[in-house]
């Protein structure tokens, strides 16, 4: 069985300042998911599972509900970082460790996902009424 790890800062944005800090080593199980870290754009999930990508628990060969364990909502430096564990619901095998990160940057919101079963996202959104990036030049 592959037990891949993944640093959360290994993902990166253009916009945003990622910092190094270390991610407590969960073993995640790249046999219960059909592709492992897929690239989900802008789809971001604080919370949930993305059972399309879940191929069936790979040690007790069941396709079923996760369950959703050891939630922790921590606030670095104006950062909101949300993590939780992927669990198969029959026998407590660890799928995967999701992580959602929420802060903002200037005049943007931005948001990233971490998940072997979820996937990476990314997604800014202005704070403005009138987005900046949307505005054309009257020139």
């Amino acid at each position: 069985m592959r037990q891949p790890y993944l640093s959360s800062r290994e993902v990166s944005s253009s916009r945003k300042r990622w910092r190094a800090f270390p991610v407590p080593r969960v073993a995640m199980c790249g046999d219960c998911v059909e592709k492992e870290y897929p690239n989900r754009g802008n789809t971001c999930l604080e919370n949930g599972s993305f059972l399309l990508n879940f191929t069936g628990c790979a040690v007790c060969s069941k396709r079923d509900f996760m369950l959703i364990t050891n939630k922790s909502l921590k606030e670095e430096d104006g950062e909101e970082i949300v993590t939780y564990d992927h669990l198969c619901k029959n026998c407590h095998h660890v799928i995967a460790r999701h992580e959602y990160t929420f802060s903002i940057m200037d005049e943007f919101q931005e948001y990233t996902m971490l998940c072997l079963l979820c996937g990476k996202a990314e997604d800014t959104i202005s704070i403005l009424p009138d987005d900046p990036r949307q505005m054309t030049l009257l020139f």
